[in-house]
């Protein structure tokens, strides 16, 4: 099933609930709530209107009122309240679900929990045999290095003493080890990974600094500085907050590239014939972006900048003359 095919499925199992809950809604209300132009809703409800029960009889079929589609741009659905069921897990998939959580569960600390397990105590109960092909499956996390636990220890005392810290660390975007020194704010464990969130004298700015990439640390008598407005950043949102300083790039993305405005922060998007999207994105680093683009290869075009744009392209055929 092709990446159109397999969103048009997701879009309309969703199509069909949200219309009901709202009895009916304009065209281009639906289009701008799920995100698509118009025409694709209309195409959306033109194979809505041919799918219902088995059987396949007029009675079985989804029920689309076309001439108040056609006439008033105002979508109507019947015949189809089964779509407002509840969906239930599959076997498998709630036993996949099952052994995240419990790998999660070993990996968190004590104030995540007992969230955990009672969203689990729940989940196994209702999944009957998703529970037991779960309790066949046996999965250890392993205990953090050594080396990274001390490290932790070490950065959370600074953190305690207000004592700043003199770091070695190594920059991959750069490919370089800077020395530094911090006035440590807070350690915290995000996307997977220990930081420890200071203010760095060095770029006089807010940073994240992972422990694993740090080479060397050095707790100094100095207090830390006081910086009244600093406040610990809010990474509900993902560690990648772009600033309004950041570069703002404009990229063409083919259909299966379409994963970078999924997996990345984009500012607005835009659907392109054939299944492609137009984003724009903010990007503090631009070798980050160059790294991205040559990794996405030929699926993905920066349309803006044009001086970006021309050192993605250079970038790209150095990379082409290496090989040669």
């Amino acid at each position: 099933m092709s990446g159109g095919a397999r969103d048009q499925v997701g879009r309309l199992l969703a199509l069909v609930p949200y219309i009901q809950s709202r009895e009916e809604v304009s065209v281009e209300q639906a289009a701008t709530d799920f995100g698509v132009r118009p025409a694709q809703i209309v195409k959306d409800l033109n194979v809505l209107w041919f799918c219902g029960l088995p059987g396949l009889g007029m009675g079985d079929l989804i029920d689309v009122d076309m001439d108040a589609l056609t006439g008033e741009g105002v979508i109507r659905v019947s015949n189809a309240d089964y779509l407002t069921r509840p969906l239930r897990l599959g076997s498998s998939e709630a036993s996949a679900l099952i052994v995240a959580l419990r790998a999660l569960r070993d990996a968190s600390d004590e104030s995540v929990r007992p969230v955990v397990d009672r969203t689990l105590a729940k989940l196994e109960a209702a999944a009957g045999d998703g529970a037991a092909l779960a309790a066949q499956v046996d999965v250890r996390i392993d205990a953090e290095e050594p080396q990274l636990a001390r490290l932790r220890t070490t950065l959370a005392g600074a953190v305690d003493t207000g004592r700043q810290v003199r770091l070695g660390y190594y920059v991959p975007a750069r490919d370089e080890t800077t020395e530094r020194t911090v006035d440590p704010l807070r350690v915290v464990t995000a996307e997977g990974n220990t930081y420890l969130e200071a203010w760095c004298h060095l770029v006089e700015d807010q940073r994240l600094f992972r422990l694993d990439r740090v080479s060397s640390v050095e707790i100094l008598d100095a207090p830390v500085h006081e910086h009244p407005d600093l406040q610990p950043r809010d990474l509900s949102a993902g560690l990648f907050q772009p600033s309004p300083d950041d570069t703002l790039a404009t990229i063409r993305l083919s259909p299966q590239a379409r994963w970078v405005a999924e997996y990345y922060p984009i500012e607005s998007s835009t659907e392109l014939d054939g299944g492609g999207l137009r984003v724009t994105l903010r990007a503090g680093d631009t070798e980050w972006l160059t790294r991205l683009m040559l990794r996405i290869g030929g699926a993905a075009v920066i349309e803006e900048p044009a001086d970006l744009a021309g050192l993605v392209q250079r970038a790209a055929a150095q990379g082409l003359h290496n090989y040669e």
